[in-house]
């Protein structure tokens, strides 16, 4: 099932068990990974060619909407990123835990490779 296209959101205090992630990303047929995100200074502007929902277990940071604005996240925030969205993931000061479903069963890495703004369809 396709996430519906539109911007990035987040949905503040989604979920309080790793069995609440599990069963949401079954049910958005997506291919989950844990994701460990280690201090890292704050990306530009950028988009994906696939769906992907993050899910923060730990840590907090934020990340910045194509307009611009810093939304918060930490444990308990889903992260919802359909195909397309421009967004950035914001500064990361403390180790960040993730599970991040994504739409196709490959390298999690490969597949959201940063995608210059000036080229989304």
């Amino acid at each position: 099932m396709a996430l519906k296209p539109g911007p990035m959101q987040v949905i503040h205090n989604f979920f309080t068990t790793k069995s609440e992630v599990l069963r949401d990303i079954d049910s958005l047929d997506l291919w989950p990974t844990t994701y460990v995100s280690e201090r890292m200074q704050e990306l530009p502007l950028h988009w994906h060619d696939v769906d992907n929902c993050g899910y923060v277990l730990s840590g907090s940071s934020y990340v910045i909407d194509e307009n611009g604005e810093r939304i918060p996240l930490g444990p308990g925030d889903k992260l919802v990123i359909p195909a397309g969205a421009l967004h950035a993931e914001g500064e990361v000061t403390e180790r960040m835990v993730y599970i991040v479903g994504i739409s196709e069963p490959a390298n999690l890495l490969e597949k959201l490779s940063m995608l210059d703004p000036a080229e989304r369809p």
